[in-house]
């Protein structure tokens, strides 16, 4: 099973690709446009397909437009066990459902750890990842292969960079959080007013 996903994947990438004259067989840029600025973002397509070949077919294919930032971790406002700041965004739960879920890439696999700036898949259990995703503020080793924020300790699937818009994750980082949440896990972690025009432009 697994196989067949890298396999899709493989292919998807090769077809985002080609389409582009300027595009790097290993690396390719997505500029993402939402509310508060603009954010660009290298995806390794050679370091991970899997993950990174996912985050561009919902880009190529337009998914994430009209998707949204809508949570936010501060080391002041975390309710986990392993303290961290980052942003997640997506489609959320009702759109996500829409979408398969993606065998799971470890960094001990991929060697991209979640230092400042990296983006990586949001998951729930091993397996379950599509369409969420976060950026890291600040180095964040907890999210690593191996490390404790996951009891399973297999960590969550990087797969790119933020190379300009720091500032913006930055600022999106510092919103006011205070919107209903549907768990304790949650709570003061969703944003008052979501980043909601996210959109994908591969250069």
């Amino acid at each position: 099973m697994a196989g067949k996903i890298i396999s899709a994947f493989l292919a998807l990438i090769l077809l985002s690709v080609a389409s582009l004259a300027a595009a790097d067989e290993e690396t390719v840029r997505v500029t993402m446009t939402t509310s508060q600025g603009v954010i660009e973002i290298d995806l390794y397509l050679d370091k991970a397909p899997i993950s990174a070949g996912n985050f561009l077919r919902l880009v190529d294919g337009q998914h994430l437009d009209g998707g949204s930032f809508y949570r936010v971790i501060t080391y002041d406002n975390d309710n986990g066990n392993s303290r961290i700041e980052m942003i997640q965004g997506g489609l959320g739960d009702e759109r996500e459902s829409s979408f398969e879920p993606i065998a799971h890439e470890t960094t001990e696999q991929t060697g991209i750890l979640h230092k400042d700036g990296v983006i990586s898949m949001a998951r729930g259990d091993v397996g379950t990842a599509s369409s969420e995703f976060f950026i890291c503020l600040g180095d964040q080793p907890g999210l690593d292969f191996g490390n404790v924020c996951n009891p399973d300790e297999q960590g969550f699937a990087a797969f790119g960079q933020v190379m300009s818009g720091v500032d913006v994750v930055r600022r999106i980082n510092q919103s006011p959080a205070d919107a209903p949440s549907e768990s304790d896990y949650t709570k003061g972690l969703i944003l008052t007013d979501p980043v909601v025009t996210i959109s994908g432009l591969l250069l």
